[in-house]
């Protein structure tokens, strides 16, 4: 804001000077409003526009019609976040599309240092760490040895980034988690800037970039293409918000943890219904949560569907910010959230919610999700049982000549190679004792839980009083312990618990994100032989946030998240087929047996440990440090100046075909027709079954790339690493082995039906031949659609395979965002319409009328159906492009061409 043109600003003092803010006060003055009582996630809203009310993108009519929430007009919010947070995963392709967008611009005869970001920019490198050494003293060694070995390709386009762009930094590996470092450092909550005080808000290239909204700070996970736009200048475009209110009381009883309360919270809100809807949390029952317990809930924001849940600042959180070495924030913070009424006391009035549900603390129990879904939320008692059904069930039957076919090419989900030397048992004859249900990773990873030392320390305890009774792991199980801080390291070996850890296998592997995200490592040889000779179905309990068939392993059938204790628990029992609350996990030296209730921490146990164990001074010495890296980050070569040097010879990075020869001008909008199904999907279609993760098989398409590029079976990494070649991505794109198209029935993994000439071919290989033909392509699919992690290339490799729309029964929200800014249309069926209603096969021809004269949010178009037979039927569906902004993107064919196209010189 230049000026004042709505009187709503005033002065505050800061630590140096005096800065400006916008009042909400003056704004509910101006308008008449009652900002008091809106939600603290409409407040932060509502100061983002009015602070660039007047400017290009706010009119003075959008504030008055948020202030007046929930019963003001319909207006647009153009959000502007206060910095953008990435991944390496998500990050790379982001600079690469920021590198590519530089060489366009240049090309055209413009200025290509036009394209940096607007906003401060953090990339933490994290998610390409993976466990191929575990169990010993040196596991943390070599993982970051094999990891440097693996991306030095990569890593070295990210170190030209943090010198090409201002504004741009990059956490070296093996410092942290990208969120767990944002809640431990990076947010602010209140932040000074330019002579302006104004909330901390974010958005991040990863889905559970709501962690930070334990801490009270609102930011929520985007696709890359949205975080690109950002950076480059781009609000985004909300609709009116709707926010439920979670009134909280009560405590969690004894024996219960913060795990337990997420898993119970993400069952409830998935059942009730939140997918776009932003949560908040009010009540006194707040005051027994931490701050780590409150973004161990916000974390899962993905999981139940929220786009935020955001945690008001109260004392836990000024208490939270000095304790992590930001107490030279906390007088701002405390000044200016109270003056803003963003400040959470227990007596304060509750505010007025969209809708209120109840969550009693005290009805929580000890539980785990699974096997499949992250809300699947099943007691201990029930564990058995749900797996039980499972093995009993179709998707019990595992897909052996695939299993086989992954271990002959010495390949895993998590795609190893080039291969580590491979890990062997030390007890070879315990493969003999894997069967359907065993435990084969128990893994204590992912920021969810590793950032809340109550649980850490908890784990901690169990596993030295096994270890005092006698017990061991059970040698089957692969152990890991994969914390998103190393001041988690720092607090475990204070309070004397590491060697406890270490005697029960759960050694240190690495600060990355691992088993949660597929980066479990290969299996023993012993085990992955006898998982795969027996048919096994066997499970993985890991303390993340995501279990989705197919993600933590290709040879694990079932997979359970669960607290760090419970994943102890299990590996010392070391099967699902058991009811911790009455079986025992072992027996001791005299042979009695020793039960989970025997050597479960007490909570005032956990209490004192964490007093004594947790110190400022631990996030002060790592935090003092985080942008530093090892000798391997320091020393790695890297390109220099303000232009990328793209190389034709390279398979990890390459220009992407976004931006070449684009026109001044997009072309005119048209109907598609005669277009083909490139595949027919169930629900909860997920972005891990249509975006590349994990291994590169050696006889898929993206592996014949590969090889005709020279590169050998063993350096073929994963999906993940290769994220900046679009050649290789496009290739994997719908390239899940549990994919189910019912085009091909009873076929798992990326086939279809090539219906012109009734051949099966590779996804990849049929939309080709259709690309070549002209013929345009959809894709059909139900409920959930893009559901998962915020992967943009679920959008981008679908725009790349011809597909030109989704029709689907509903979307997840940040995938049909995604879409939108790729130019792919998303469609929507009208209640009651489906593929199976509507008798869709495949094999129809497909022509979609009322794209041609121009497109409005929410419009209505007809979709005409030909069968192979020639008869004919329509259905309307719902154009679910949500706002008008995104109309623009998508009569540009994607946001970034339209950012590209004001970048040009005219």
């Amino acid at each position: 804001m230049t000026s004042d043109p709505l009187g709503i600003v005033a002065t505050m003092a800061t630590a140096s000077t005096k800065a400006q803010f916008v009042s909400l006060t003056k704004v509910a003055d101006k308008f008449g409003a009652d900002v008091a009582r809106l939600p603290c996630t409409v407040k932060i809203l509502l100061e983002n526009i009015a602070r660039r009310a007047g400017g290009r993108d706010v009119s003075l009519a959008d504030v008055e019609a948020l202030a007046q929430w929930p019963h003001g007009a319909e207006a647009s919010i153009a959000f502007m976040p206060a910095r953008v947070l990435m991944q390496d995963f998500t990050g790379v392709p982001a600079v690469v599309d920021l590198a590519a967008m530089r060489s366009a611009v240049a090309r055209a005869g413009g200025d290509p240092l036009k394209v940096n970001p607007f906003v401060p920019v953090d990339l933490v490198i994290d998610h390409s760490v993976q466990v191929d050494r575990f169990g010993s003293a040196d596991a943390y060694a070599t993982n970051l040895e094999w990891e440097y070995r693996r991306n030095r390709e990569r890593y070295g386009l990210l170190n030209w980034a943090q010198q090409a762009f201002d504004g741009f930094r990059v956490v070296p590996p093996g410092m942290g988690i990208c969120h767990q470092v944002n809640l431990e450092h990076l947010g602010r909550v209140v932040i000074e800037r330019d002579g302006w005080v104004f909330p901390d808000t974010l958005v991040g290239t990863d889905s559970h970039t709501p962690m930070i909204n334990g801490l009270g700070v609102l930011g929520w996970g985007v696709g890359g293409i949205e975080a690109e736009a950002a950076m480059l200048g781009q609000p985004m475009f909300l609709p009116k918000p709707v926010v439920l209110g979670v009134r909280t009381h009560g405590t969690l009883p004894p024996g219960t943890t913060a795990t337990d309360l997420v898993l119970t919270l993400a069952q409830i809100l998935r059942a009730h219904g939140v997918v776009g809807k932003f949560v908040e949390f009010f009540g006194s029952g707040l005051s027994s949560l931490s701050i780590a317990d409150r973004a161990t809930l916000a974390n899962m924001s993905p999981e139940f569907g929220a786009t935020a849940t955001l945690f008001p600042v109260d004392s836990n959180t000024l208490a939270y910010l000095r304790l992590t070495g930001r107490g030279d924030c906390v007088d701002l913070v405390e000044r200016y959230t109270r003056e803003q009424g963003l400040f959470r006391t227990d007596d304060a009035v509750e505010p007025n919610f969209s809708e209120v549900l109840d969550l009693d603390l005290s009805k929580v129990e000890p539980s785990v999700a699974g096997p499949k879904r992250p809300q699947d939320r099943v007691a201990l008692a029930s564990v058995r049982q749900s797996f039980q059904s499972l093995l009993d069930g179709a998707a019990g039957e595992v897909n052996s000549n695939e299993i086989a076919r992954l271990n002959a090419e010495g390949c895993t989900e998590a795609g190893e190679s080039p291969r580590a030397a491979p890990e062997q048992l030390q007890r070879p004859d315990a493969a003999a004792s894997v069967t359907d249900g065993s435990v084969v990773i128990a893994a204590i990873t992912s920021c969810t839980n590793t950032s809340n030392p109550s649980v850490m320390i908890a784990a901690g305890l169990l596993a030295r009083k096994a270890v005092e009774a006698g017990l061991q792991c059970r040698p089957w199980v692969k152990t890991s312990l994969a914390p998103g801080s190393r001041v988690v390291t720092q607090y475990l070996d204070k309070a004397g618990l590491t060697p406890y850890l270490e005697k029960l296998g759960f050694n240190l592997v690495g600060y990355g994100c691992t088993t949660c995200i597929g980066n479990s490592g290969p299996l023993p040889e012993e085990i992955a032989e006898a998982v795969s000779s027996k048919k096994l179905a066997v499970a993985a309990v890991l303390s993340g946030n995501r279990n989705f068939e197919g993600r933590i392993h290709s040879q694990v059938k079932a997979s359970y998240l669960a607290s760090p204790p419970l994943c102890v628990a299990y590996a010392l029992v070391g099967t699902v087929l058991c009811d911790l609350s009455v079986d025992p996990l072992g027996t001791d030296q005299r042979g009695n047996p020793v039960y989970l209730k025997d050597i479960w921490p007490t909570a005032a146990e956990i209490e004192a440990q964490v007093a004594a164990a947790v110190s400022s001074e631990q996030f002060d010495l790592e935090y003092g440090r985080i942008f530093e890296g090892d000798e391997k980050w320091k020393s790695m070569p890297a390109p220099a100046g303000a232009l990328f040097d793209w190389t034709d010879d390279s398979t990890y990075v390459r220009e992407p075909p976004f931006f070449m020869d684009i026109a001044d001008t997009p072309p005119p909008l048209a109907d598609i027709q005669q277009a083909r199904a490139l595949a027919v999907l169930g629900d909860s279609i997920t972005t891990d079954h249509i975006s590349p993760a994990g291994t590169i098989a050696v006889d898929s398409t993206a592996g014949e790339y590969l090889v005709a590029h020279n590169i050998p079976a063993e350096e073929f990494n994963s999906f993940g690493s290769r994220r900046g070649n679009h050649e290789v991505m496009i290739r994997g794109t719908f390239g899940n082995i549990r994919l189910r198209n019912s085009m091909v029935p009873g076929v798992e993994g990326p086939w279809t039906i090539h219906v012109p000439s009734g051949e099966q071919l590779t996804i990849y290989d049929a939309a080709m031949r259709y690309i070549q033909a002209g013929t345009p392509l959809v894709v059909i699919a139900g409920q959930e659609y893009g559901s998962g992690s915020s992967r943009d290339w679920a959008a981008k490799g679908a725009a790349l395979l011809g597909i030109k729309a989704i029709i689907a029964e509903s979307y997840e929200r940040i995938h049909r965002s995604n879409l939108v800014c790729m130019g792919v249309l998303p469609l929507q069926f009208k209640d009651g319409d489906s593929a199976q209603s509507l008798h869709l096969s495949g094999d129809e021809t497909f022509t979609i009328t009322g794209i041609g004269n121009g497109i409005e949010p929410h419009q209505t178009v007809k979709v005409s159906v030909t069968r192979p037979d020639a008869s004919q039927t329509t259905f309307d569906t719902l154009v679910r492009i949500d706002a008008p902004a995104e109309v623009d993107y998508f009569v540009n064919g994607g946001i970034l061409q339209m950012v590209l196209r004001q970048l040009l010189p005219t």
